[in-house]
């Protein structure tokens, strides 16, 4: 089942460490939102990824059959993991992927505003190779800091760390209110969202990510990225099942549509 809601804003924001992109000003958090798990796992396939397009549009796109099937494996995936929220973002094809795992763990799925792909602007369906460049050294140089750079007819990354912030706040305050970290259990907060966003997010405010390294790596279908709060800042903890520590490099380019895309 989906419900939808709003985004509400917990008293926390996690940030990258100095050498990250500035964070938006904020109290400190509290002691429950400490040792937070947060699951960022990418939607299933869509057309638009079998032709490689930049495909931004809200709400977009249904899943294809692969999709589907790629959705229907993720309760088992994640048969041992103490999830307590499940959220997804505007687009459909975040929440027809996490319909299945809500309905094994019967867990509603909230709509959270703030967790959609990255706008593409101009740059919308294109799949040349200058288009699909420009959006992703866009969304690197954000990831590096270069807040002010904006996308060609789209958004700057001010607009996208501030909305993407807020999201993964309202996701964590959900899993602390439902038994999460210190909130009385060990539960896992699960948010649905996007390729693109994904990395860039992950790349901007992961203080073991810094700079490109999460954004340089692709990030299938479905795939999924763990991340834990610790001293109030977040720390990737594992990219599709491999440990973060165990990935020195990138080893191809990222992607924002489809992972398995020939190299540029």
């Amino acid at each position: 089942m989906v419900a939808s809601g709003a985004v509400k804003r917990p008293p926390v924001r996690a940030t990258a460490g100095p050498e990250g992109p500035e964070a938006p000003e904020g109290p400190e958090g509290p002691p429950s939102l400490e040792g937070m798990t947060l699951l960022l796992i990418r939607h299933g396939q869509i057309e638009a990824n079998t032709r490689h397009e930049l495909e931004t549009r809200i709400p977009g796109p249904e899943l294809t059959a692969l999709g589907e099937e790629q959705a229907a494996a993720l309760p088992s995936l994640l048969a041992d993991v103490p999830i307590v929220a499940i959220h997804a973002s505007v687009m459909q094809r975040t929440q027809l992927t996490a319909a299945p795992l809500a309905e094994d763990r019967s867990l509603d799925v909230v709509v959270t505003p703030g967790l959609e792909e990255i706008d593409a602007g101009d740059l919308t369906m294109r799949s040349d190779d200058v288009s699909v460049d420009t959006y992703l050294s866009t969304a690197l140089g954000w990831a590096a800091g270069e807040l002010d750079r904006a996308m060609p007819g789209g958004p700057n990354g001010h607009a996208f760390f501030e909305r993407y912030d807020a999201a993964v706040e309202a996701v964590v305050a959900a899993a602390s209110d439902a038994g999460g970290a210190d909130g009385g259990g060990s539960g896992v907060a699960v948010a649905f969202s996007h390729g693109a966003a994904i990395r860039t997010w992950v790349a901007g405010r992961a203080v073991n990510a810094a700079g490109s390294d999460a954004l340089a790596r692709a990030l299938g279908n479905t795939g999924v990225v763990e991340l834990e709060l610790v001293d109030g800042e977040w720390h990737l903890v594992a990219w599709e099942g491999t440990p973060w520590t165990e990935l020195v490099a990138p080893d191809r380019e990222a992607d924002p549509t489809e992972p398995d895309r020939p190299a540029r």
